[in-house]
């Protein structure tokens, strides 16, 4: 039997939004430091350095809302890889127990063997039919994996986990 397909999942909407704050900020921003002299009572004067500080201050805002957007998820036949915002992560299938998507979730989880749950940001719910697939796809994946792997003795008591 092949594997099936590797999977790759972006955050679609949430990217677009990001992007969309990103340049708001960044013009207000400008517009602040193009327009910025002095205040109303004339005590406080400010010079090209403070219009450069603001306007940096803008570019780096901007830069931050973009890097919200840069989820993204990963995997083929032997691991899946992941960024939360701004830490990468890769597993092996053999470290994940069930992928799940919540109906209540803005996005996935992967529930691992060691009874911890791992956040996937780039599949949300927002992305619908895209999350959808996403999620398909890493279940086929694991799916897959676990039917490569060998099965272990039995046990004298069954695990409470499965």
């Amino acid at each position: 039997m092949p594997d099936p397909a590797p999977v790759s999942a972006v955050p679609r909407r949430m990217r677009l939004v990001c992007a969309g704050v990103a340049v708001v900020v960044v013009a207000v921003g400008l517009f602040v430091a193009l327009t910025l002299r002095s205040n109303s009572t004339g005590v406080i004067e400010f010079g090209a350095v403070d219009q450069v500080a603001v306007a940096g201050l803008a570019l780096l805002l901007g830069a931050g809302v973009l890097a919200l957007g840069r989820s993204r998820v990963d995997a083929d036949a032997e691991r899946i890889r992941f960024r939360n915002i701004a830490l990468t992560h890769e597993l092996p299938w053999d470290a994940v127990r069930a992928v799940a998507f919540d109906r209540k979730s803005a996005w996935a989880t992967l529930r691992l063997r060691n009874d911890d749950e791992v956040s996937l940001l780039a599949i949300q719910a927002a992305d619908r039919e895209h999350a959808v697939r996403a999620v398909e796809g890493l279940r086929a994946l694991l799916a897959a994996a676990e039917a490569k792997r060998p099965k272990p003795p039995p046990l004298l008591y069954p695990d409470p986990r499965d």
